[in-house]
C-alpha cells in the first residue's frame, strides 16, 4: 500500500495549497546561524522559508509576513521559545507553533505546552524526515483550521443572511394581515374593525361568525399580526376538513404506539402554538367528545397527547370561527354550551357580501389590480352598467365569489381596458339590471338646491364606480380635497 507522505523519488511530500496559491509560509527562529541553514535546506524547496536569529527579529517577520507555522529554539539569550510563542500568539494566533529543544530542556515542555501552546517539539539532534513529516501534519492541521474558520464564517453569513429574510417575511406577513388589508368602509365593516382593534390588544378568546367567504380566516390573521403574540406562531385548523381520531392528534399529539400508524411522538398542533395563537376554523362541525377536550383547554390551559399519561401546560390564544348558527346548535344540543360561551368572549359577526354593497366597488377595484398585475393585464375598470351588475349582484359565496369572479374576468379578458356586461359571467349576466337612477334633476328646486342634489349624484356615482374617493376625484376633475369637504357639506358619508 502506498503511504501518501511519500513521493515516488522516496521523500516526503510537502504540504500542498490549491492551485495557483503561494507556498506556505514558516518562520524559523534560533540564535544559530547553523541551525536556520539546516533547517532551511530541510524545509525550503516545498515552503517560503524565513529565518530570525532573535525573537524581536521574528516578531517584525511575523508583523510583515503570512506565516502558517513557527519553528523556535526554546533557548536563546534575549527571549525564550516560550516567550517568543506568547508574543507570536496576540500577533498571529492561527498560526500553527513548533518548538525546538534539547534532551536537556524536556523539563520546560510544560510551560511550553501550557503556555505557548505548541502544537508539537522538535528534539535536536532531529532527522530531516522526521522534521518534514511533523511539519506537514502541522500544516494540514493548518488548513484544516483554515477551512473550518472559513465554513464558521460562512455559515455565520448564512445565518445572519436568514434572520434577515426571516424579519423580512415577518413583516410582509404582518403588512399583508394588516387592519388595512381588510377592504370596507361600510357601517357594517366600521363596526367589525372597531371590535378588531379593541379586541387584537388583549389575549381574549374571539368567535368570528358568517357565512362562507366572508373573510373569517382573514380576520384571525389580522388580529393575531396586530396583537401582542404577533412574533410568535399562528397555527390553523378546519375542523372539518378530519373525522374526530385524525382532529384529536392533530391538535394534540399523540405518542408511539397509541394507534395503528403512530410510529412516532408528534406535536399537537396546540403545544406548536404555545404563546401564539391557534385558529380553529369551523369549529361548529366538531364532535361531542373533541368539543369536552377542547373545553378543558380554554377552562385549564393543559391538553394531553394520544397516548400520554402526563398532562401539559399550554399558553396559547384561541381564536374560533364558524359559518353555523351556534345558538341554535346548542338549543339542539348539537354543541355544548359551556364550550359555546367559553369561545365567545368575544364575538366578531361578519356581515354577508350582500349587507354592504357600499363595498363591492372598493373589492371590485381591489381584485382587478391584484388580478391584472398578475396576470400582466392592463384593465383599467368596469363600464357603469358592470358596476351595476357586480353591485346588484346577491354573492352567495361573499367576498370569495367575488374574487373567483373578476379573476375568472380577467383571465379572459384579452387586450381590452375596460370590463363590460358582456364579460360577466352568465348568472349575472341573466339577472335583471338594477332600478336605474334618475337621470335628470327636478327643475322647479331653487339653483343651489338643484346644484347640490346633481353634486351628490355625481359623486356618490363617481365614489360608486371607481371605488374609492381619490379615483372619484380624479373622474371628476377635482383634488381629493375638495371632494372631501364638498361631501361634508353635502351630508354624504
Amino acid at each position: 500500500m502506498t503511504d501518501p507522505n511519500w513521493n515516488a523519488d522516496g521523500e516526503i511530500e510537502g504540504a500542498r495549497r490549491e492551485p495557483g496559491a503561494r507556498p506556505y509560509g514558516i518562520l524559523l527562529v534560533d540564535d544559530e546561524p547553523g541551525i536556520l541553514e539546516s533547517l532551511e535546506l530541510t524545509l525550503g524547496s516545498d515552503y517560503r522559508v524565513f529565518k530570525a536569529e532573535s525573537g524581536e527579529a521574528g516578531l517584525e517577520i511575523l508583523n510583515a509576513e503570512e506565516i502558517a507555522l513557527i519553528i523556535v529554539d526554546q533557548v536563546m539569550p534575549s527571549m525564550t521559545g516560550v516567550e517568543f510563542l506568547e508574543k507570536a500568539i496576540e500577533r498571529n494566533p492561527r498560526a500553527i507553533r513548533m518548538l525546538l529543544t534539547g534532551y536537556s530542556d524536556l523539563g520546560s515542555l510544560a510551560r511550553a505546552i501550557n503556555e505557548g501552546r505548541i502544537y508539537s517539539y522538535v528534539t535536536k539532534p532531529w532527522e530531516p524526515d522526521d522534521v518534514r513529516l511533523n511539519v506537514k501534519r502541522a500544516l494540514e492541521t493548518y488548513e484544516l483550521a483554515t477551512e473550518n474558520i472559513q465554513l464558521a464564517a460562512a455559515l455565520s453569513e448564512a445565518n445572519e443572511r436568514l434572520r434577515a429574510e426571516n424579519v423580512y417575511l415577518r413583516r410582509e406577513v404582518e403588512r399583508r394581515y394588516a387592519f388595512d388589508q381588510i377592504l370596507g368602509s361600510s357601517p357594517a365593516m366600521e363596526r367589525v374593525f372597531d371590535v378588531m382593534e379593541k379586541v387584537a390588544e388583549t389575549d381574549a378568546t374571539v368567535l368570528i361568525t358568517g357565512e362562507t367567504g366572508t373573510g373569517k380566516d382573514l380576520v384571525a390573521r389580522a388580529i393575531h399580526y396586530s396583537g401582542p403574540r404577533k412574533q410568535r406562531r399562528f397555527v390553523a385548523q378546519n375542523c372539518a376538513a378530519l373525522p374526530d381520531t385524525l382532529l384529536e392528534s392533530e391538535l394534540f399529539g399523540h405518542k408511539r404506539g397509541s394507534f395503528t400508524g403512530a410510529h412516532a411522538d408528534k406535536k399537537g398542533l396546540f403545544e406548536i402554538a404555545h404563546r401564539g395563537t391557534i385558529f380553529l376554523d369551523e369549529v361548529g362541525e366538531t364532535h361531542p367528545g373533541m368539543q369536552v377536550r377542547l373545553l378543558r383547554v380554554l377552562q385549564d390551559g393543559e391538553i394531553r397527547s394520544l397516548g400520554a399519561s402526563n398532562s401539559i401546560n399550554v399558553d396559547v390564544r384561541v381564536i374560533a370561527a364558524t359559518n353555523r348558527n351556534l345558538l341554535e346548535d346548542v338549543a339542539q344540543k348539537r354543541f355544548r354550551e359551556d364550550l359555546y360561551y367559553r369561545l365567545r368572549v368575544v364575538e366578531i359577526a361578519l356581515p354577508p357580501l350582500r349587507e354592504r354593497r357600499s363595498d363591492i366597488p372598493l373589492l371590485a377595484h381591489h381584485f382587478l389590480d391584484f388580478a391584472s398585475r398578475k396576470m400582466n393585464r392592463k384593465i383599467q375598470g368596469f363600464t357603469n352598467a358592470a358596476m351595476d351588475r357586480l353591485v346588484a349582484a346577491e354573492w352567495s359565496g361573499n367576498v370569495r365569489e367575488l374574487e373567483n369572479e373578476i379573476e375568472r374576468i380577467v383571465a379572459l379578458s384579452g387586450d381590452v381596458e375596460t370590463i363590460g356586461v358582456e364579460m360577466l359571467s352568465e348568472r349575472l349576466r341573466n339577472e335583471p339590471p338594477p332600478a336605474e337612477t334618475p337621470g335628470e334633476v327636478p327643475t322647479d328646486l331653487p339653483l343651489n338646491t338643484a346644484v347640490d342634489g346633481l353634486k351628490r349624484r355625481m359623486i356618490t356615482d363617481a365614489i360608486r364606480e371607481t371605488g374609492s374617493k381619490t379615483r372619484a376625484a380624479a373622474r371628476l376633475g377635482i383634488p381629493r380635497q375638495s371632494l372631501q369637504k364638498m361631501m361634508k357639506r353635502l351630508g354624504l358619508s
